[in-house]
């Protein structure tokens, strides 16, 4: 019993220390490069300092999903060794926090490839309002909810599989986002460039956030071996 409430101490903390790590990569890191790579070339950037970026309630969406997906995730791999969730519960838990960042990724890929097919008129369009911003996303949510419930409800070991989605998600987001940006890069957009930008670090942040999970159910799983082969 001592060994199982120390494991999950040394679970939780280093889950902490994972998930703040995270943050500092995003909001220190990421979103920098992001505004950025957007401003290169562009003749009429969304944002022309970092402060207009934080200021912006918009930007803040996808941080605090990133964010909160990474603890989640987190949250729930610590929770399986302590075995807190009925099943159901860790299953709507697993499922809601995977969709909402799959959707992420799929909003993303959206914004990336409609940039490069229409250019300037895509932002126009889709992004004219906060709210129609918004509603999309929202939409890819309930979608990938749908399927993510659907193919993971008899599952076990749901927050394995829904990270290793992620990852694979986060691949194949870049392979659309990077050649996007490219494109609107070469045609000479004015702002495209603010939504493929957008896509490439949702895509590296993703990839980032599914490594943090892995991470701690490694050490879950050695902390298990240890304790099922205890030194005599």
């Amino acid at each position: 019993m001592g060994c199982d409430v120390r494991k999950g101490r040394a679970m939780r903390k280093w889950g902490i220390v994972i998930s703040v790590f995270y943050a500092v990569i995003v909001l220190g890191l990421l979103a920098p490069a992001g505004l950025r790579l957007a401003m290169t070339g562009s003749t009429a950037p969304f944002f022309k300092t970092l402060r207009d970026m934080y200021t912006s309630w918009l930007v803040w969406v996808p941080i605090l999903a990133l964010i909160a997906g990474q603890a989640i995730l987190l949250f729930l791999s610590v929770d399986t060794s302590q075995k807190r969730l009925k099943p159901r519960t860790h299953l709507a838990v697993s499922v809601a926090a995977g969709s909402l960042l799959f959707a992420l990724l799929a909003y993303a890929a959206f914004c990336a490839a409609g940039a490069a097919a229409i250019g300037d008129k895509f932002l126009d369009r889709f992004w004219d309002t906060g709210t129609e911003i918004l509603w999309i996303f929202a939409a890819f949510w309930l979608v990938w909810g749908v399927v993510f419930y659907l193919y993971f409800r008899n599952s076990t070991a749901v927050t394995t599989r829904v990270v290793s989605w992620l990852l694979k998600g986060s691949v194949l987001e870049l392979l659309i986002a990077v050649p996007c940006h490219v494109i609107v890069r070469r045609r000479g957009d004015c702002s495209a460039p603010i939504a493929t930008s957008f896509g490439i670090v949702t895509g590296i942040a993703v990839m980032l956030l599914s490594f943090g999970p892995s991470v701690l159910l490694l050490y879950k799983k050695r902390l298990d071996a240890y304790s099922a082969h205890p030194s005599k």
